[in-house]
């Protein structure tokens, strides 16, 4: 099992979800989250110009099984690009465990159910 987490445009949230359900991966967590890149340049608008040094993502923590980690990280990279600077970052983590609550099953059998495998 694998832990992907996804740092994209705030703006490329949507498309990405549809190209991860798209690609058959029902769940993960997303959070608004700011960080510091390394372009620092004012923006300015109507007249006012905005430190753009802070910036405003969307992170996605998505756990999948072993199978599922390129179809995700493509799909994630499709969706997200726009090609200019700011695109974002994907991480792979091993993931050791997992458990699911309701049963007690663990590993992979606990990231999705059994009558609905692919």
């Amino acid at each position: 099992m694998k832990k992907i987490e996804a740092i994209i445009r705030r703006s490329r949230f949507e498309d990405v979800k549809e190209a991860l359900l798209a690609a058959d991966i029902e769940w993960f967590s997303y959070y608004d989250v700011r960080g510091v890149g390394k372009t620092r340049e004012g923006r300015v608008y109507r007249g006012i110009v905005y430190d753009t040094s802070s910036i405003e993502r969307t992170l996605l923590s998505i756990v999948v099984r072993d199978k599922n980690v390129e179809k995700t990280v493509q799909a994630v990279m499709k969706a997200a690009r726009t090609g200019e600077i700011g695109d974002g970052r994907i991480f792979i983590i091993p993931v050791e465990d997992s458990v699911r609550i309701r049963t007690g099953e663990r590993g992979d059998i606990a990231l999705y159910n059994k009558e609905q495998e692919k």
